[in-house]
């Protein structure tokens, strides 16, 4: 991992999450969690804050030791629990059915196996828990789209992996889920990379039984 991974992203990343309008998002979505919470890509911590008291436990996976630094410099300033691991979402430490809800905020276009780690949000989903989610991604519009498909291979080694090319309502539901709200259009903003989903989906087997 060269200088700019460890020292340049870090800070990038956690500079542009700050921007307004996700910030309003993040407002809107992370006080609907409750009981345990799992948060893939917790990144720096940014919605840390924004968990209601019926929030209980927080565990939080991402691959950057530098934005989990500054994630558990944040959880100190709060009374809720935090539990981070510093490793991609792929494969969780944690146990089977032992959250009431996932989180995820702008986490999915950067994961590289993101259907592996929604399954495995799914496998410590307990059966009635929720996935919460606002993500960017590949846009309906077939000029946008095409923008994004030249803009996405250098853009990726430049955003940390983060791809612009993924469909995540379809991520979602390939890996078990089923949406039950979901909300789309272009934040403020270069229309390549502001098509976002916003919603929350339950996993099937608690719909079908």
């Amino acid at each position: 991992m060269g200088i700019y991974d460890r020292l340049v992203l870090p800070r990038l990343i956690d500079f542009a999450m700050k921007d307004k309008r996700a910030a309003e998002r993040r407002a809107v979505l992370v006080p609907q969690a409750a009981g345990k919470v799992l948060e893939l890509g917790i990144g720096s911590g940014l919605n840390l804050s924004y968990y209601g008291p019926a929030v209980e436990r927080v565990y939080g996976v991402d691959p950057s030791p530098e934005l989990l630094a500054r994630a558990r410099a944040r959880a100190q300033r709060l009374s809720l629990p935090v539990d981070l691991a510093c490793r991609s979402a792929e494969a969780l430490p944690w146990p089977d059915e032992s959250v009431d809800t996932v989180v995820t905020t702008w986490t999915l276009c950067s994961i590289p196996d993101a259907r592996q780690a929604l399954r495995e949000a799914k496998r410590m989903l307990r059966p009635e828990g929720r996935l919460l989610f606002v993500e960017h991604g590949l846009s309906p519009d077939p000029r946008v789209e095409a923008w994004q498909h030249r803009i996405n291979p250098l853009w990726r080694r430049f955003a940390g992996g983060c791809n612009l090319e993924r469909r995540i309502d379809e991520l979602i539901r390939s890996a078990g889920f089923e949406i039950v709200q979901l909300e789309t259009g272009y934040l403020r903003g270069p229309r390549p990379f502001t098509y976002t989903y916003q919603g929350f989906a339950l996993p099937l087997a608690a719909r079908s039984a």
